[in-house]
């Protein structure tokens, strides 16, 4: 076997990554000046002969919730290989289904959870006025990633919304949350933790009359200092959920001058390499600590 590292990403289309600055070269950068031979691969390319490889590090799966029953086989997979990966595949697929938000929340940590709307059924009006504190939801795919298929929604219009969600039920699970003012406000804050320490944060901040942050959608980000309460927030999950995860990056909001968690993104998430001087050496750091 070839002392390697896969450098596990996907077959871009262009739909997930425009205008972004490539974080697979910048990590192939960082192994080859370590010394560690590397290729970038898709998770879903049958060519790849994956013991080829001593070592998988997923980074950008960003299509995996649209193949996702393919997704699970191919972790089922490289299980089976027994290749070591980082993330590990267990921490991945517990990630993958945002339900984990809904154990997060029973485990009394402040997240931002909501109510699982169950593929097949159709969405009650009134559970989810019980369930919501907020006049405004937000819908989106228990399993998605890019904002796809998520919708704005007023309860008071709910009624020229509710056929559409019912037949977005029809294949798949929802998930209903409440509709957080302070992210279009203010912006949702990342913190990036390698091996569990904060490398570096930053605020995203969505565009006039959105909602979503993603920079495709033409939000802006810029590079900002956690507040000691708010970085001690985002630790606790670290701590409790991502313990022996390489990369974690902690998405949340304040409420109330309190940190609340919007995501705990452990798969594949955009690492704001670039926009920072202390990443890439945290990075080269932490895979130092790993690899080396």
């Amino acid at each position: 076997m070839n002392q390697s590292v896969a450098i596990v990403s996907y077959f871009s289309t262009g739909a997930y990554d425009t205008n972004t600055v490539n974080e697979d070269e910048i990590l192939s950068g960082i192994l080859d000046d370590l010394g560690v031979p590397n290729r970038i691969v898709a998770w879903s390319d049958p060519s790849v002969n994956w013991e080829d490889f001593s070592f998988l590090l997923v980074k950008s799966v960003w299509d995996y919730f649209d193949y996702y029953p393919e997704f699970l086989t191919w972790i089922e997979k490289i299980k089976e290989l027994g290749i070591p990966v980082l993330n590990d595949l267990d921490t991945i697929r517990w990630n993958s289904n945002k339900a984990y938000l809904l154990e997060i929340e029973e485990r009394g940590f402040p997240v931002i959870a909501g109510k699982l709307l169950e593929k097949g059924s159709k969405a009650s009006l009134t559970e989810i006025q019980k369930a919501m504190s907020s006049d405004i939801v937000v819908v989106k795919p228990l399993i998605s990633g890019g904002a796809k298929n998520t919708l704005k929604i007023p309860l008071i219009d709910w009624g020229n919304y509710s056929d559409k969600v019912d037949h977005l039920l029809e294949n798949e699970s929802f998930l209903v949350q409440p509709y957080i003012r302070e992210v279009a406000e203010v912006g949702e804050y990342s913190m990036i933790f390698f091996n569990g320490k904060l490398s570096h944060a930053v605020l995203k901040t969505p565009a006039k009359e959105d909602f979503r942050v993603q920079h495709y959608f033409g939000g802006t980000i810029q590079v900002i200092e956690p507040s000691p309460e708010m970085l001690e927030s985002a630790k606790s999950f670290v701590r409790e959920f991502a313990s022996n995860s390489l990369y974690a990056r902690v998405d949340g909001v304040m409420v109330d001058g309190k940190f609340h968690l919007m995501e705990l993104e452990l798969i594949e998430p955009y690492l704001f390499l670039a926009l920072t001087p202390q990443a890439i050496p945290n990075y080269i750091q932490a895979l130092s600590e790993r690899l080396l």
